[in-house]
């Protein structure tokens, strides 16, 4: 069965363009093509990614952050209760109102109380801030690395400049190490972000955060069974330019460099903007739709890498959306937004909220703004009509 399933799977008409079969792709000393099996390589390269990367944020990134300032926020702790901790493990971390009330009469405590304990919970389960620079100091050494080796590999090959040469003898086109390496060198970067994931720091887009990471897996892998190097490479290339301003965005915002920030977040945008919806589509997507009819008629191969390329630009279109909508914010308030894709605490105006809340069930608090008697108002003044009548009692007593 397994033998079947692997014959089904590998039929030159899925993967080679009409009139081209496994034969015509047979290697020889002098030329060598993209082979399948070389894919597995990248599953162990990735675990040395994560390796590497544990080394890293150990060694360089965490004393990095003290060095430049970034303090982690102090945040209360929940107190231990066995109750609420089985129903936040198990069941859900924002219970609903009715709950709540069964959780209250369970632990014999207020339903404030049961409210500021999920708060504070949930606030310790959330990254802290040297979590979140330690990260995004990795992904923006990662990027470097990545983009200016992928401009290294490329500057001299004729496809960077004239993109009919992608399809230029295609799928005879034989494999050189440089691509080789630069193909694994992504590849198994996805894979480690794939591993790390339940680790990561999680923000609202997790879920197309998981569509982009299989996405590109996919995409990588098929590209490189189908000898789809060389537009593969652009796809890697214009991928690592944003990202490559991106990390050090986030950075600057840990550290409280607020205008610089806001100055490299506005290139990011339109670096991101013009790379992945001007030139993603031109380079990549018209390209892959049209150029390639010129040299073969559609096959499976070309509808799949299709299909996966435009789930890529749809991605691009939802995150360029949020991207706009901050920069529109920046242009009307004159201040950067922040990251509309984190998670943000729950902590100091929900605490603030119940202190007072408590202050004036104990009376300490017990002054209403009321305006039609005589009574001082909270912020300490008197109705004007109301002194008025007094400053007339003084006279007649005079």
């Amino acid at each position: 069965m397994a033998r079947s399933l692997y014959e089904w799977l590998w039929q030159h008409e899925f993967w080679l363009p009409p009139g081209i079969t496994w034969e015509d792709m047979q290697e020889s000393e002098d030329t060598h093509y993209p082979q399948p099996r070389d894919l597995l390589l990248s599953i162990p390269f990735a675990l040395i990614l994560v390796v590497i990367r544990c080394a890293f944020e150990r060694a360089i990134a965490l004393p990095l952050s003290t060095k430049l300032g970034v303090r982690d926020k102090q945040r209360p702790k929940a107190q231990p209760n066995p109750v609420l901790e089985t129903f936040y493990s198990t069941r859900r971390k924002n219970p609903k109102e009715g709950e709540l009330l069964n959780l209250a009469k369970q632990c014999d405590l207020p339903v404030r109380k049961v409210e500021k304990w999920f708060r504070r919970r949930r606030n310790m389960d959330r990254p802290s801030l040297s979590k979140k620079f330690s990260e995004a100091c990795w992904r923006f050494t990662f990027y470097i690395i990545s983009f200016f080796t992928g401009l290294a590999v490329l500057y001299d090959k004729p496809w960077l400049w004239d993109h009919r040469e992608c399809w230029t003898g295609y799928p005879q086109q034989p494999l050189q190490p440089s691509l080789f390496w630069y193909y694994m060198l992504e590849l198994s970067f996805y894979w480690s972000l794939v591993f790390t994931l339940p680790f990561d720091v999680k923000r609202k887009d997790f879920k197309e955060q998981i569509v982009h990471h299989a996405a590109t897996i996919f995409l990588i892998s098929f590209s490189y069974c189908a000898n789809y190097i060389r537009i593969g490479t652009l796809v890697m290339v214009i991928h690592d330019a944003s990202d490559c301003f991106l990390e050090p965005t986030k950075i600057l915002n840990y550290m409280k460099w607020k205008k610089t920030c806001d100055s490299l977040f506005m290139i990011f945008s339109a670096v991101f903007l013009i790379s992945r919806l001007i030139i993603y589509p031109y380079t990549v997507l018209y390209n892959t739709y049209y150029y390639s009819m010129e040299i073969f008629q559609p096959f499976f191969g070309y509808y799949f890498v299709n299909v996966l390329l435009i789930i890529l630009q749809l991605l691009h279109v939802f995150w360029s959306c949020l991207i706009i909508h901050m920069v529109y914010k920046f242009i009307l308030q004159g201040t950067m937004e922040k990251d509309m894709r984190s998670d943000t605490e729950e902590s100091d105006k929900d605490e603030e909220r119940d202190k007072i809340r408590e202050k004036e069930k104990n009376g300490i608090t017990c002054f209403s703004n009321v305006t039609s008697n005589g009574y001082i108002q909270r912020n300490g003044s008197e109705p004007l009509d109301n002194r008025a009548h007094r400053a007339n009692g003084h006279a007649k007593e005079r």
